[in-house]
């Protein structure tokens, strides 16, 4: 009995040890690493657990093991990158939201959180052709503006605006990324839905391709201000997303201080989960609250942020 117990420590401490490697490394590696990057703050609960075993059993290597390992973990646990406030004073403020609503299934919660909420822009994903129609007839009068490549199933999105937008290239991706360039009082904002394909199983590099094409995208234009948003499908602990965040975006959630609230799956949020859903944010701005919103009939939480546009220095 103490062997086995014995061997699932050591055989779990192993598991965990390649997922932190790859952390400290700053790789994402190949399945099952990605999937468990994901839930990275998790993997605190197994080592504990295996903590206890090798403390009860006097396996001192195992404890040694386990001290290492939680050590690493509290230490990638802690918001990744600086997060600064710009100083330049005030031009604009205005209210973002972005939600999957899961091959459209979500629209009406979704009209509803936007009728309550009214925020200025608002980022759908996975929205299909009844989803669009849906948006168009509930919140057309209210959001005459709009980005929208429309397809079935997960492949749809769409930008509703307040601002007038002027047409511009989104990224490419299996998933529909549209982009814009809105007009906010008299300030141009470049704006890019993001909606890369997810880390499963055989395509773990196309969904980092696809996170490396929005990185690109948001060097393209320093001199603008920029707003990316969506479900990136991925969260901190992945280096593929952290390259974006080197471009100098900042997390929205993070400058609010809900930088590891999770968005999904909802079924287990806030108590389980992981923040995969983002509003990324370049220099320009600043964020004074940031909301996760409970949808009925979706699999993500919506983010609802505050932001204020600021001139540069």
């Amino acid at each position: 009995m103490k062997t086995a117990a014995l061997w699932s420590a050591g055989l779990l401490f192993l598991g965990v040890s390649v997922v932190v490697g790859c952390r400290v490394a700053d790789a994402d590696g190949v399945t099952p690493v990605p999937q468990f990057l994901a839930f990275l703050p998790w993997l605190l609960a197994p080592v504990g657990l295996g903590l206890l075993v090798a403390v009860l059993s006097r396996w001192w290597v195992g404890v040694v093991w386990a001290v290492g390992l939680l050590g690493l973990l509290a230490w990638f646990i802690e918001p990744y990158g600086k997060a600064g406030q710009p100083d330049g004073r005030p031009l604009a403020s205005f209210r973002v939201l972005t939600s999957n609503v899961e091959f459209g299934q979500a629209t009406d919660a979704l009209v509803a959180a936007v009728r309550r909420e009214k925020p200025d822009l608002v980022f759908v994903q996975e929205c299909e052709y009844t989803c669009d129609a849906g948006l168009k007839e509930a919140l057309g009068a209210d959001y005459p503006h709009r980005a929208a490549q429309v397809a079935a199933g997960s492949a749809g999105s769409v930008v509703l605006s307040r601002f007038p937008l002027e047409s511009a290239d989104g990224v490419d991706g299996t998933m529909a990324m549209p982009g814009a360039v809105a007009d906010v009082r008299g300030h141009a904002v470049r704006l890019q839905l993001a909606h890369p394909m997810p880390p499963l199983p055989g395509h773990v590099d196309l969904w980092r391709r696809e996170l490396g094409e929005l990185r690109d995208f948001a060097v393209e234009d320093p001199r603008t201000p920029l707003v990316v948003a969506g479900d990136f499908n991925a969260s901190q602990d992945h280096a593929a997303f952290r390259r974006i965040l080197d471009t100098g975006l900042h997390d929205a959630a993070r400058l609010a201080g809900h930088d590891r609230t999770p968005s999904w799956p909802a079924r287990t949020t806030p108590a389980f989960g992981a923040q995969i859903d983002h509003v990324l944010l370049s220099t320009d701005f600043s964020a004074h609250t940031a909301r996760f919103l409970d949808l009925a009939d979706t699999d993500h939480r919506a983010l609802l942020v505050d932001v204020t546009l600021h001139q540069r220095g």
